[in-house]
């Protein structure tokens, strides 16, 4: 009798034992979920990844933000205006409103060329936010453009690197010009911009 007493005492120890342990890992499990639970930064990460919620001034004004300080030469073939109203040199005053800070600003020009000049919505090669009216793209900065002008509607393929994503992308004419176009040094909220590609002549007006 002793000895079974001894056996059922065993067992039930054991069993307490075992029930104990499973608690305190059960106990372990739920506060690693806690944790992954209120953790909000891996959601809300997710959630704005792609600009889908940002403020179209916002996004107005990374637009502007993303061409870079110097544009680089003049794209390959497009020809020099031959007799431009502001030849290269001269000191103007910009009308244009592309990019904050642009408006007013004192500029020089640094190229003037005789080309189609269009403004294209699209959408950033790789995905993106689609930008709408961007001012300017060149018949030169377009593949297979040809000679001719193209027509409001027409989807071309972009070969401009004014912003990332733009080259290669797939954009739709808005609007068209053959007015002089022009690159320009400028400076903005201490910023010198060089070669700054576009600005056609009519948001140009002469220095005061």
């Amino acid at each position: 009798m002793k000895g079974n007493d001894m056996q059922r005492r065993l067992r039930t120890g054991l069993a307490a034992g075992a029930l104990g342990v499973a608690l305190v890992l059960a106990g372990c499990a739920s506060g690693a979920d806690d944790n992954q639970q209120t953790d909000p930064s891996a959601t809300e990460e997710h959630q704005g990844h792609g600009g889908d919620n940002a403020e179209s001034g916002d996004e107005e004004m990374d637009h502007s933000m993303e061409h870079p300080m110097d544009g680089g030469p003049a794209p390959e073939g497009i020809a020099e205006a031959s007799d431009p109203a502001y030849p290269v040199g001269t000191e103007v005053q910009l009308t244009a409103d592309h990019m904050e800070g642009m408006d007013g600003a004192t500029a020089t020009i640094s190229g003037a060329f005789d080309t189609y000049t269009y403004s294209v919505n699209y959408t950033p090669a790789g995905g993106g936010a689609p930008v709408t009216d961007h001012k300017w793209v060149v018949q030169e900065e377009i593949e297979d453009a040809g000679d001719e002008r193209l027509a409001d509607g027409t989807e071309v393929t972009l070969l401009a690197e004014h912003m990332e994503g733009m080259e290669g992308a797939t954009a739709t004419i808005a609007s068209s010009t053959d007015e002089t176009v022009y690159m320009v040094d400028y400076e903005t909220d201490g910023m010198k911009m060089t070669n700054h590609k576009w600005v056609v002549e009519s948001e140009i007006q002469p220095a005061s």
